[in-house]
């Protein structure tokens, strides 16, 4: 019985064969693990910032906790810490979580800042927005973090309804401050009409929790009264650090309420910081204090 065999030329063809396809399939396989690193880089951004949401509405360390982008650095990082903003926060709770090589952040669209902090009870954040990442080798791969007011985070695109059609008014004021309020003194209203102008001042060192992250006062179970009409308002914070304060009035003008006109400070270094101007007229116009950064309608 005679047994074939490969000759060695036969071997030498299959064998280099091997090679040809081995050498084809390489680039492709690079290009399937540097995609699944962008994947999985991508679902690791979501579990910290999930990780620090979940620390946040567990009251850890008695703290809010967020998560700060770095570009500096090489490979590019994301940090996970404890405190109410990145420059003052708890340095050894940090933990630093680089990104592969392979992959870069090329935006981020946080409100100006790098970091997102998540706020307590209710899990929101002040910094929503988004963080992009692609591949350095093929920019055109890329995975977009997206991080709303809500609390919500994932890859997909939150579905913004339009506000064209909203009436915006002046009950619902936010304000970017720029400056902290946590020295600060006291509340203080003028009401522009009376003869002298009447004058409402709040202590407010009574309305700051433990830390200095937060702020809430109202009046409402006791109103101002001026002229004869209820004046009710509400102050407080969405964000309080040490360097920064965005701030939030309501001026409900329902029911007859809230008519006169009237000039909100705060008493800050001895300093009577104007934050808002509520005209009198028809058209309830509010005018952007000098102490404030920026002002938005709600």
């Amino acid at each position: 019985m005679m047994v074939k065999s490969f000759t060695l030329i036969e071997l030498l063809v299959i064998i280099g064969a091997m090679i040809i396809l081995m050498a084809l399939a390489a680039p492709a396989f690079r290009i399937f693990q540097k995609e699944s690193d962008l994947n999985d880089s991508a679902e690791e951004i979501i579990n910290i910032l999930r990780l620090a949401q979940n620390k946040t509405l567990a009251s850890e360390g008695a703290s809010q906790w967020g998560v700060y982008f770095s570009t500096s650095t090489s490979p590019h990082q994301y940090v996970l810490f404890q405190g109410t903003d990145y420059d003052s926060r708890v340095v050894s709770s940090d933990e630093v979580h680089k990104l592969p090589k392979s992959i870069g952040i090329y935006e981020i669209n946080l409100g100006g800042g790098s970091e997102v902090v998540f706020n307590r009870v209710s899990g929101e954040t002040n910094q929503s927005g988004n963080i992009k990442i692609r591949l350095i080798s093929d920019i055109s791969k890329t995975k977009i973090i997206y991080i709303e007011n809500s609390g919500q985070i994932g890859l997909t695109s939150p579905s913004i309804p339009s506000d064209a059609a909203r009436v915006k008014d002046s009950r619902h004021l936010h304000f970017d401050l720029g400056w902290s309020i946590q020295d600060a003194t006291t509340l203080k209203f003028q009401f522009v009409g009376p003869e002298p102008d009447q004058i409402e001042t709040v202590d407010m060192a009574n309305y700051f929790n433990a830390d200095k992250t937060e702020f809430n006062w109202n009046n409402e179970p006791a109103p101002f009264t001026v002229n004869g009409v209820s004046q009710v308002f509400k102050v407080h914070t969405h964000s309080l650090s040490s360097s920064n304060t965005n701030l939030c009035i309501h001026r409900d003008r329902s029911e007859g309420k809230n008519t006169e006109e009237v000039i909100i400070y705060i008493v800050d270094g001895g300093i009577d910081k104007d934050i808002v101007h509520y005209l009198a007229d028809a058209n309830d116009t509010s005018q952007k204090g000098s102490y404030v950064n920026s002002m938005e309608r709600q």
